[in-house]
């Protein structure tokens, strides 16, 4: 969908919360087609943007490793 997005898993370590914010809002961006939504927007943005970051931090802490 998007090949900017980058891959967050890494052996070594954990995303950051940042690098999740990031991905997220890259992701929100990519599918509303808004860089910045307007005024009347930017809550639901907002919104989208942070369960989308609860999301990935849920899911890395549920990855199992082997």
């Amino acid at each position: 969908m998007c090949r900017n997005i980058r891959k967050l898993r890494q052996p070594e370590r954990l995303p950051t919360d940042q690098e999740m914010e990031d991905a997220a809002l890259q992701f929100v961006r990519k599918v509303s087609g808004y860089r910045k939504p307007s005024r009347a927007n930017e809550e639901a943005f907002g919104c989208a943007v942070t369960e989308i970051a609860d999301a990935t931090r849920r899911l890395f802490e549920n990855l199992q490793t082997r």
